[in-house]
């Protein structure tokens, strides 16, 4: 019989000072599954598939054995780890080290001491795999995060592992780009003979690839028996009275975007091409489309954090506050209620709106922690109640539902239903469709750099064939 491709051995785990998040965990993967891992926000999904690669561990107090094709890890050499145990993060700013795609892709191959003929086919064969070949000279620094995020995906590809771990990997993926990716991840899987493991909170989409399932819960994982229970697709459950508006039309804007052009270098093609779009003032907008499209970057015009090179951004507002797509970049205390209080003077807020904040958001029981040892979705909720209490008239929201539970996303839908209803402009940027369907009032696709098409959003689904929840 063969050895497990991943098999956790009566494991225990926590972190220094802490209660353990993984208690007597005793699991196995068949080589050659595709295998899901489920759980709620903070369960440990993150932390479980880390301790299976050694350089990217959790530091903290590891009991037990994790023994991958029935090899302790923890004995397995750097470059056997490097090139058998593929891992990509959720978040691929904590992977990606390079200024291009082409030298992304051959870094880890260059480190592993690949020779140049067969580093250069490898890359190419990656490249188009993932119809990166267009880019692959580009700068990692301007791709959006879907694009970082198949570049992180196809970097680790193309060192051929024999066990892919991923963290939630298409977070940041258009429902396009979603379907290539899995379809290619299917064709590694089956075709290639690799065992692959997604963590994820979205579940559906993977369904007709997965061969078994597992849930984390309490510290423990089992197995899901029937897979069939992860297919549905449950309401956010937003209370009576919070139904579609007709999408703002005939209020006054928020913001206005007239005439927008807008590229990150002189020799860069145009991100924004002469882009029109209005918000109204007490409406949710949700902007959609492929990755690269120009939708982060459409927030930061909004935001005045990008200066146009021709047009104008138009709207008298008092305060405005933007979450950006790595969250962690607007988390600076030591403590997650200090990190709430930070801008309480210039809001006019104190410790009662932080404690109702974090009960309304479900994280009250993260109010002593460091906001960097958080796992992903945690981080996405601190810095959404970080925005929230700023109490702004214009909210701009990058991919704000990204790494969050069932339970989460239905806090976060309420809580900017709230905000829209105080007359706060919501602005999201996001391919949860799901979510986009039962909060957003208009639908805005970009497309080429301008609008698309924008509707209220139940007009817009209906008539859509591809862009549907």
């Amino acid at each position: 019989m063969s050895a497990a491709a991943l098999e956790f051995k009566d494991v225990t785990f926590s972190y220094p000072g802490g209660a353990p998040v993984l208690d007597r965990v005793c699991w196995q993967v068949p080589a050659g599954a595709f295998a899901l891992l489920v759980g709620d926000t903070g369960s440990g999904k993150s932390t479980l598939l880390s301790l299976a690669k050694p350089e990217v561990a959790r530091v903290g107090d590891l009991r037990g054995e994790v023994l991958v094709a029935g090899e302790d890890v923890r004995a397995l050499p750097a470059a056997r780890s490097a090139a058998e145990v593929g891992y990509v993060f959720q978040s691929p700013e904590n992977q990606i080290v390079c200024d291009t795609v082409w030298h992304e892709l051959a870094f880890g191959l260059e480190n592993l001491g690949t020779p140049v003929d067969e580093m250069r086919r490898r890359i190419a064969e990656t490249s188009y795999f993932f119809g990166i070949d267009e880019w692959a000279r580009a700068e990692t620094s301007t791709l959006s995060g879907g694009r970082k995020q198949l570049v992180a995906l196809a970097s680790v590809l193309a060192m051929r592992p024999s066990l892919l771990l991923l963290d939630e990997p298409t977070a940041q993926l258009d429902p396009i780009a979603e379907r290539s990716f899995l379809h290619a991840l299917f064709r590694v899987n089956r075709e290639l003979g690799c065992t692959v493991v997604v963590a994820t909170h979205a579940p559906r989409a993977m369904l007709d690839y997965a061969t078994c399932a597992y849930r984390i819960e309490g510290g423990g994982v089992s197995e899901v028996a029937d897979l069939r229970e992860l297919a549905d697709r449950p309401p956010l459950g937003l209370p009576e009275g919070g139904a579609v508006r007709t999408g703002g039309r005939g209020r006054a804007a928020a913001v206005r975007v007239d005439g927008a052009w807008f590229r990150y270098d002189r020799d860069d093609p145009w991100v924004l091409r002469g882009l029109d779009l209005a918000v109204g003032r007490g409406s949710v907008m949700a902007l959609v489309g492929g990755n690269g499209c120009g939708k982060s970057t459409l927030l930061s015009v909004m935001a005045r954090t990008c200066r146009l090179h021709r047009g104008r951004v138009r709207g008298e507002v008092a305060r405005q506050a933007l979450l950006p797509q790595d969250p962690r970049a607007l988390l600076v205390a030591d403590r997650v209620e200090d990190e709430l209080m930070e801008w309480s003077r210039p809001a006019g807020y104190g410790s009662a709106a932080v404690a109702d904040m974090l009960e309304r958001l479900g994280i009250s029981a993260l109010a002593g922690c460091h906001p960097l040892d958080l796992s992903g979705g945690q981080q996405q909720l601190v810095a959404l109640a970080k925005v929230a209490l700023a109490a702004p008239d214009l909210l701009l929201l990058d991919e704000p539902t990204k790494g969050l539970d069932l339970a989460s996303r239905r806090r976060a839908a309420r809580l900017v239903r709230e905000l829209r209803d105080r007359g706060c402009a919501v602005v999201m940027a996001t391919h949860d469709l799901d979510f986009a369907e039962q909060v957003a009032d208009i639908v805005t696709m970009l497309f080429d750099g301008e609008v698309a098409s924008s509707a209220p959003t139940r007009e817009f689904f209906e008539g859509n064939v591809y862009y549907r929840p």
